[in-house]
């Protein structure tokens, strides 16, 4: 296994926690007064969302294709 697929994996697993705390924050009580008020959540929440899922994908494709060798 190269280095590429582990780093795929490290990315996957780290995307997929950080997707997980950020969803759990939309179901606070200041997270949902926020989107009430404003109709969206809050910066640091989006951000989490976005870098999580980026991150899932990322690695997705790393692990998809960072382990072909050229010939």
């Amino acid at each position: 296994m190269g280095i590429a697929r582990i780093v795929g994996f490290v990315l996957v697993i780290a995307g997929t926690m950080l997707l997980v705390s950020a969803y759990r924050a939309t179901d606070s009580l200041a997270e949902r007064a926020m989107e009430k008020l404003t109709g969206r959540y809050t910066e640091r929440t989006q951000r989490d969302l976005l870098i999580g899922g980026g991150c899932v994908a990322g690695g997705l494709v790393l692990i998809a294709v960072g382990g072909r060798r050229r010939r």
